[in-house]
């Protein structure tokens, strides 16, 4: 097995809190030196310190994934900090809620641009030095919303998802093999507390989720999943197995899928993962 994390160094955007705090600090724990960057800078700060207290090697950074001149700000920062970047994570993002008549137009470029743009304008950077040394690693986080239709009520969100998976897999088939690895990581229902900070745009809108059938994993579970797909060279990596299944029923009849869902949300189940109270201690 290649060695992906020892000795290599990686830097996650949107690594301050939630997933990325927990995916940072898994890779320094395999062994990779690591850049935190954020445009929350205390959080980064603080994740930062969490891995040199845990015995690693971190360096804080700010970061606007919005504006093409702060990710090449951060990425010489990095590279003077830690050498040259051999894992980029492309993490940052926004949540939202509300009715798709209720998003204005500025909404959609914001979320697109946060979203998927920040993910190309990172690539932008980063592709062509790893195509130019012959290996490298690129990471995006993609989403179930993006993988198959339920999130009527954050439809911008999941344009912009399905953006990301469809760059991953696209940017898999070029550069593969040219020795630039490319993975995807597509999270399920997790606990964050990224809802805390989502912006709403209509009144009494039900979240709409996944799936009842799906349980919510933890922060660090999704970062052991992450770092195991990585290790396995898995392209696509999932946060829970069974959305093979749904993704099946999916490509069987698109058509069917999709009333299915009609019928369901309409019948009073909007597709609220399942809970494990204790296991979160709440």
């Amino acid at each position: 097995m290649v060695e992906i994390f020892k000795g290599k160094s990686a830097l996650v955007f949107g690594s301050a809190q939630n997933i990325g705090r927990a995916v940072v600090r898994e890779f320094a724990r395999r062994g990779a030196r690591v850049a935190v960057a954020d445009l929350d800078f205390a959080g980064a700060e603080e994740t930062a310190a969490l891995i040199r207290e845990a015995g690693g090697e971190a360096v804080p950074l700010k970061c606007n994934v919005m504006e093409s001149d702060s990710i090449r700000e951060a990425a010489a920062a990095a590279e003077a900090a830690l050498g040259e970047i051999d894992i980029v994570m492309n993490n940052a993002g926004l949540l939202h809620s509300g009715n798709p008549e209720d998003f204005p137009f500025s909404e959609w470029e914001r979320m697109i641009g946060c979203n998927l743009m920040g993910m190309v304008r990172s690539i932008e950077v980063f592709l062509p030095k790893m195509l130019a040394r012959g290996h490298g690693y690129i990471v995006n986080t993609g989403s179930f919303a993006g993988l198959y239709p339920y999130a009527a009520s954050r439809i911008p969100y999941a344009v912009s998802k399905a953006g990301v998976i469809a760059l991953s897999e696209n940017l898999a088939l070029y550069a593969i093999p040219k020795g630039v690895k490319v993975s995807c990581l597509c999270p399920g229902p997790v606990m964050t507390t990224s809802a805390n900070t989502m912006k709403t745009f209509s009144e009494n809108v039900p979240m709409r989720g996944p799936g009842k059938h799906l349980w919510v994993k933890s922060q660090e579970e999704v970062a052991t999943l992450l770092a195991d797909g990585m290790e396995a060279d898995r392209i696509i990596i999932p946060t829970h197995e069974e959305v093979r299944e749904t993704l099946l029923e999916w490509a069987t009849s698109p058509d069917d899928f999709i009333r299915k869902q009609i019928a369901t949300f309409a019948a009073g189940d909007i597709g609220q993962p399942q809970f494990d109270r204790a296991k979160f201690g709440v």
